[in-house]
């Protein structure tokens, strides 16, 4: 097929060039996005007086019959097209003929690409903070139906401070929420216009940039035009956003692979969301937890090469710009697909309190607890600790928890020990009484879910 610029030259264009110059492979799904920015843009050209109204009517009409022509089958895009702006002219002007060819007035594929790509991660940014919320919803129910189940928190993966699985999933609610507020800071910079730009040197036309911001709801048009067609910051928000957001559900990955092991034994995760094995019947395998955690490093290499494409790139738009397309796609769809899968995986999975309260009890996790005891009567925190340490070191020669230990022996220790000691290194006790914001104390944690949940409903 005749080139978009084929006038400037006097030969064809090696077909190995063709092939591998071609991006339509994978811009094809922005076909949406093109023709919503193409209708908006022949809409403001006749506003403007550069085509007529009629002119424009066809226009519109035209595209909308190829959307629906698209979506339906009843169309195919030409393989051999350089790109889906390239293939929607195509089937513009097979349809229309001359008038079809007006649609190109006072713009590039520069901006054109650019106003795409941004329509794109609009909608894919709101999708997935939607998927965003329910995670978090399915988060809040677990930490709500689970505020008082005691369980060890966790440092260096040793057993450290009794808190509660309510306490310990309102972690990961932090995190996704950050993540949801990280999201719509980028998309204030991602709902930008950048149709007018032209290749990037605006237009000699009477164009209305700020008309067809209007027209596709961006609040904004672009500040400078060579930055309009060459900035892909947005991308890299996005996919950093992303990446992170992969982080978080890696690590939480990471503690139910860990959890739902013999070894650990805190949850069962439910068999719709395991595998098992090819050859030893006995295994239940955790494989959506761990491919969840491996995905991750998908979008952390997508966020590592729209960096490296734009790191030497001059102003203003240059080809290896049309690499980023493949990079912020698989992003979007390796999030979305994770972000599908996990919350029906953690509503269903079976928490075992009894081992998480055994796992608690076992650990010496209320040491600083009596540490604190101590404090509370006069002893400096410091003689309080080497105290303390010595009490663990001797249960742990006789075998016994802190618990076991008679007050004789705590007031070999210290005669500032009384048996009221027994009631403040209680698990329940040790917990109940972090009521301070943000802690494991059931009352605290309640708090915090009422609070993520008025924010969500905001």
């Amino acid at each position: 097929m005749s080139k978009l610029w084929g006038g400037r030259f006097s030969k064809d264009t090696n077909p190995l060039v063709d092939a591998f110059h071609s991006s339509l492979a994978f811009d094809r799904r922005l076909y949406q996005e093109d023709i919503a920015g193409s209708i908006a843009h022949a809409t403001m050209l006749s506003e403007q007086g550069i085509i007529s109204p009629d002119e424009a009517s066809a226009l519109a009409n035209g595209l909308r019959d190829i959307l629906a022509d698209l979506h339906s089958g009843a169309v195919q895009l030409d393989e051999t097209a350089e790109d889906i702006h390239t293939a929607v002219e195509q089937l513009l002007v097979a349809k229309l003929g001359p008038v079809g060819k007006k649609l190109h007035t006072g713009r590039s594929r520069n901006d054109q690409v650019a106003l795409d790509l941004r329509l794109y991660l609009r909608k894919e940014t709101r999708e997935i903070r939607r998927l965003l919320t329910e995670l978090l919803n399915v988060l809040l129910d677990l930490a709500a139906q689970h505020a008082a189940i005691i369980m060890p928190g966790f440092t260096h993966l040793q057993r450290a401070q009794p808190v509660t699985l309510g306490h310990h999933l309102l972690a990961y609610v932090a995190m996704f929420k950050r993540d949801y507020e990280r999201l719509g800071d980028a998309l204030v910079r991602t709902n930008v216009c950048p149709l007018g730009a032209g290749a990037l040197a605006a237009s000699t036309y009477p164009i209305a940039p700020a008309r067809v911001a209007e027209l596709l709801e961006f609040p904004a048009t672009a500040l400078n035009s060579m930055d309009a067609v060459s900035d892909r910051d947005f991308v890299i928000e996005f996919c950093a956003a992303g990446a992170l957001i992969m982080m978080h559900l890696s690590r939480l990955s990471e503690e139910l692979v860990l959890w739902s092991s013999a070894e650990f034994g805190f949850i069962e995760l439910d068999d719709a969301y395991t595998t098992g094995s090819s050859i030893m019947p006995q295994k239940k395998n955790p494989d959506v937890a761990e491919l969840v955690r491996g995905k991750t490093g998908r979008v952390y290499g997508d966020l590592m090469a729209v960096l490296t494409q734009m790191k030497g790139l001059p102003l203003a738009y240059n080809k290896d710009m049309q690499e980023d397309k493949e990079a912020v796609f698989d992003a979007a769809d390796t999030l979305k697909g994770c972000l599908l899968v996990y919350p029906p995986m953690l509503a269903g999975m079976t928490v075992k309190s009894d081992r998480l309260l055994g796992a608690a009890a076992g650990g010496y996790t209320n040491a600083t607890d009596l540490a604190d005891y101590l404090t509370k009567k006069g002893v400096p925190f410091r003689e309080a600790h080497e105290i303390v340490g010595k009490a663990v070191l001797g249960a742990i020669a006789r075998g016994q928890s802190l618990s076991d230990i008679d007050l004789a022996q705590y007031r070999e220790w210290c005669p500032v020990f009384d048996a009221d000691l027994y009631a403040a290194i209680e698990l329940k006790t040790c917990v109940d009484k972090r009521l301070a914001a943000g802690g494991p104390a059931p009352a605290a944690t309640m708090a915090a879910v009422a609070a993520v949940r008025a924010w969500l409903g905001s």
